[in-house]
């Protein structure tokens, strides 16, 4: 539904216009001034402004060319009388869509209107369309070729070309956001809009008003009609991040807005249609959610329609160095540097795959973004990276803890044995990550695994 800012100093005039205006199917905001009508484009979000021309204090003119300051492509028609056309000339000369004079016929007005709010409509879409190519979303994104991500690969293929509400779950840092945008860019609705929103992240006052909207007056600080996420995702879709943190009384309103694809914006009464492909995710186990009280059983059975659990990094140590080349091409892009980093020492990878890596793939990020930033040379080095994994526990002598008495032969059987079973656990029972760590070939990693009848 398209918002339409009318604008003029004769008080009655706005009721009348937004009123013909609101029988098309459009909504509308009404100002009394030029200063009344840059207050409103502050807070609202609008896709027409229709002006008198000749208002005191400040102009249609005038409003006008601050108008295009904010958004030059905000479509304005002036409203003037036959008195003052040449002005109205000079208008379309500096920006303006269209002028009609007063007294005007409503078909007339209608039809511009229809032209104005279609032209802008598609702006807005070239608009989304550039932002997504600049920040492509898809498979591309979505790095692995680990047995783990291949599934979540399987999955989005299956569930993007379908309606269906998706659960992702995964910790933090594992890539849900990147997930749900790629089930958005390979479905029906990848034209429309993509639309987020962290429900961990506000008050439950603010996620309400964020989800569904406000109108003027609803509460103190409202000061316009606001647009809330459902509004703004309909037709396309709308990820509700960490979905667990939602408190129960919004639970309850979510699953109205999913049952009868409607709602009301706060402090209003008129129900609202939407249609939209909603995507949740969360870094919580919502079953247990469920089980403990926290999360309402009836909309988890809503939510999970098709679950995809994403992996966290220390269970897909196989996709670190796909990952770790991935994130290097993008910063050293970025960096712009005499000599950009091209490459990571055999060691650092030895590193890497011993890492825990709590923050999963958003912490591996950040360590190489930090990396390509601080490497005077073309190869991340162990001194580039940040102290825990440079430094490390304090380890005792292990000479120590062999006895006296220990024969050659069997002291180093043990300690290979021990070598082998601790990168096989580092690495998730992967032969070949496990060979890497430890710096030898696959073939090596087979004979030695078979020789101490190693179960992988």
């Amino acid at each position: 539904m398209e918002t339409i800012l009318i604008v003029d100093d004769e008080k009655n005039y706005p009721l009348v216009l937004g009123a013909i205006l609101e029988e098309e199917g459009y909504e509308t905001l009404a100002a009394n001034s030029g200063h009344e009508a840059l207050e409103i484009l502050k807070n609202a979000d609008v896709d027409l402004v229709l002006t008198d021309m000749k208002m005191p204090g400040m102009d249609g003119i005038e409003l006008m060319e601050r108008i295009k300051r904010h958004d030059p492509d905000l479509p304005v028609i002036m409203m003037t009388a036959h008195g003052t056309v040449e002005k109205a000339v000079e208008a379309m000369e500096k920006g303006a869509f269209s002028y009609i004079l007063k007294p005007f016929e409503n078909d007339r007005m209608i039809l511009y209107v229809k032209k104005a709010c279609a032209l802008y409509r598609v702006i807005k879409e070239n608009r989304r369309l550039k932002s997504d190519m600049e920040h492509r979303f898809g498979f591309g994104n979505l790095i692995g070729k680990s047995k783990a991500m291949r599934r979540v690969f399987e999955m989005i293929e299956k569930v993007a070309p379908t309606g269906a509400t998706v659960l992702i779950e995964g910790e933090s840092g594992t890539g849900k956001e990147l997930v749900a945008r790629a089930i958005h860019y390979h479905s029906p609705r990848r034209e429309e809009a993509f639309v987020a929103v962290n429900c961990g992240a506000l008050a439950e006052s603010l996620l309400e008003s964020e989800l569904f909207g406000h109108e003027r007056g609803a509460f103190t600080g409202a000061v316009s009609m606001k647009k809330g996420r459902f509004e703004l995702a309909d037709k396309g879709t709308l990820l509700l991040d960490e979905i667990g943190e939602m408190p129960k009384s919004l639970q309850v309103k979510l699953l109205r807005v999913l049952q009868e694809k409607s709602f009301e914006r706060v402090g209003g009464t008129r129900s609202i249609p939407v249609d939209v492909r909603l995507i949740a995710a969360t870094n919580k186990r919502l079953k247990e959610e469920v089980a403990s009280g926290r999360f309402r059983e009836d909309l988890f059975f809503r939510l999970n329609v098709i679950p995809i659990g994403i992996p966290p990094l220390r269970e897909r140590r196989e996709d670190i160095p796909l990952l770790v080349d991935h994130f290097i091409k993008k910063f050293a892009s970025e960096r712009q540097a005499a000599k950009p980093v091209t490459k990571v020492d055999p060691e650092v990878l030895r590193l890497f795959y011993a890492y825990p890596w709590p923050g999963n793939v958003r912490e591996l990020e950040y360590v190489i973004e930090r990396a390509v930033i601080l490497s005077p040379l073309d190869t991340i080095r162990p001194a580039d990276l940040p102290p825990e994994f440079r430094s490390g526990a304090t380890q005792a002598d292990f000479m120590d803890a062999i006895p006296e008495d220990a024969k050659l032969e069997e002291t180093l059987e043990l300690v290979e044995r021990k070598l082998i079973e601790r990168a096989l656990r580092r690495c998730g029972n992967v032969q070949s990550s496990a060979a890497e760590l430890l710096g030898i070939g696959k073939s090596v990693m087979s004979k030695k695994v078979k020789k101490h009848d190693l179960s992988v």
